[in-house]
């Protein structure tokens, strides 16, 4: 036989083209049982569906509400964990389908061979000679039946993908919220520093005036040491308000899986006017539905049905299965006559085979029994977590919900007293100038208006704080959020 056969040639550029074909693939590229379909676009999910919406390059200056959540969105190592775990659990459910198809093999086998016999004093006896030999067989195996082993491993792969989807969508809602209370947080320090500096600036102005007047022997010289006291605390005040502004600075570029010492310029905080996102409902109907739609409690659930699906699945694999199997093979092996001193002749060998076969497992060293019971406690810790998870988010939904009550009348309170603590201040302020007023009366006043200012800023930080963590543990936050904050955000 001279050359290859044409069905050996085939066999081999096949594999090697197939090879090729999955080496230079690009992801997701080759999904033929349509179990990848789903995966989004970028880590952020429905939030930012297309990767050209995710922000690159350096940030905005100044750095808006909603590029920050969406940098972090779509790049915070919690995000991309998070979708790549749907990516796994996508690949899984795969795998499942692909159990339903015949598995068919290749092999092919080419050698150089030599025999060489010498027999002292009888070379009519000896022989010598080479042959290339080349040998090819494909293999089909299909599983037929299984006693629904193979359903309920799909089931289970199914429910493990729902849930990986859910916790990404979870991870979506709390990155959101971390993103955006960090950036309020940031506007506060931002916030608090210019008023730290306001209040340094007023004090040392007391200062000064209270020394000229101890000067001139108008004032004690207890005055002027009371004000150098205050402008040194305010001093003092003054530098923790820049240390706390640098680290929320790192620390919200951090949430966008940037460096902490990428610089970034973000506003201070600014009077709303209200919530963006409206609650009508009552707080018992806001936890009857979380308890049902929370991203949490629907991973949960998931988690729970795949567990009831592992223990169809570990006890059904003890059952018997049916494959049907099929071998074709040729090979070029040369054949002796089986007579010393006769050279082997060419020749070629054909086998194939097709049938049934079933396996049956008599014993397994009682292993099953105790798989089906290490399953059926898993799925008993699913439910309980299930519960949990519901109770969870029922609690969070109470707790702030009272936080966004307690935020938003507080931010009226914070009005009037930062109001009635300016007027207070600048009444002390004339009448000390006019010298009818003492010192103690000032100092005072300006450190009821230093606190009046803090509590205005810390009023309003708590109710965006409160409003956004709301929706989140609602979870609410979507893709319309963030379009709202760039209507906001747009000059």
């Amino acid at each position: 036989m001279s050359g290859k056969p044409l069905w050996a040639s085939a066999l081999m550029a096949g594999s090697l083209i197939t090879c090729a074909a999955m080496l230079a693939r690009p992801a997701w590229a080759l999904d033929v049982l349509l179990a990848e379909q789903n995966i989004s676009a970028t880590p952020a999910g429905a939030m930012v569906p297309a990767a050209s919406a995710c922000p690159r390059g350096a940030p905005g200056q100044p750095l808006q509400l909603a590029e920050a959540v969406a940098r972090a969105l779509c790049s915070n190592p919690k995000t991309r964990q998070a979708w790549t775990k749907v990516k796994i659990q996508a690949a899984m459910v795969g795998q499942a389908r692909a159990a339903y198809l015949p598995q068919v093999s290749g092999n092919l086998q080419a050698v150089q061979e030599r025999s060489v016999i010498d027999i002292k004093n009888e070379p009519t006896y000896g022989s010598d000679y080479k042959a290339r030999v080349r040998s090819g067989d494909v293999t089909l195996s299909w599983l037929l039946f299984d006693f629904g082993a193979r359903e309920a491993t799909l089931t289970n792969a199914n429910m493990q993908l729902e849930a990986a989807r859910a916790t990404q969508d979870a991870t979506l809602q709390t990155v959101f919220a971390e993103t955006a209370k960090d950036y309020y947080a940031t506007q506060a320090a931002m916030s608090a520093l210019k008023a730290a500096a306001e209040v340094e600036r007023m004090t040392r102005k007391t200062m000064d005036a209270a020394g000229t007047r101890a000067d001139r022997g108008v004032v004690p010289i207890t005055d002027a040491l009371q004000a150098q006291t205050q402008h040194e605390q305010a001093v003092f005040n003054l530098t923790k308000a820049q240390g706390e502004a640098q680290t929320a600075l790192g620390k919200l570029a951090s949430g966008m899986a940037l460096a902490p010492d990428m610089p970034l310029e973000v506003p201070e905080v600014t009077d709303t006017q209200g919530p963006g996102k409206a609650f009508s409902e009552s707080v018992a109907e806001l936890m009857d539905t979380v308890r049902k739609n929370h991203p949490s409690v629907r991973a949960a659930q998931a988690q729970y049905e795949a567990a009831l699906a592992k223990v169809s699945k570990t006890s059904r694999q003890g059952l018997p299965r049916i494959d049907l199997v099929a071998k074709y093979s040729r090979n070029n092996q040369p054949e002796s006559l089986g007579l010393q001193g006769l050279p082997t002749l060419p020749a070629t060998s054909r086998q194939t085979y097709v049938g049934l076969q079933m396996s049956i497992p008599f014993f397994e060293g009682f292993t099953r029994n105790y798989q089906v019971d290490q399953a059926q406690a898993e799925a008993e810790d699913a439910q309980e977590q299930l519960d949990a998870a519901r109770q969870q988010v029922a609690l969070d939904v109470w707790s702030q919900w009272q936080a966004l009550s307690t935020a938003t009348q507080n931010v009226q309170n914070s009005t009037n007293l930062l109001t009635i603590a300016g007027q207070s201040q600048r009444a002390a302020q004339q009448r000390y100038e006019a010298g009818v007023g003492n010192i103690l009366e000032l100092l005072n006043t300006q450190t009821d208006l230093t606190n009046a200012q803090q509590r205005r800023i810390q009023a309003l930080t708590d109710w965006d704080y409160a409003r956004i963590d709301l929706a989140s543990k609602l979870g609410r936050l979507d893709a319309s959020d963030l379009q709202q904050m760039d209507q906001k955000s747009a000059p």
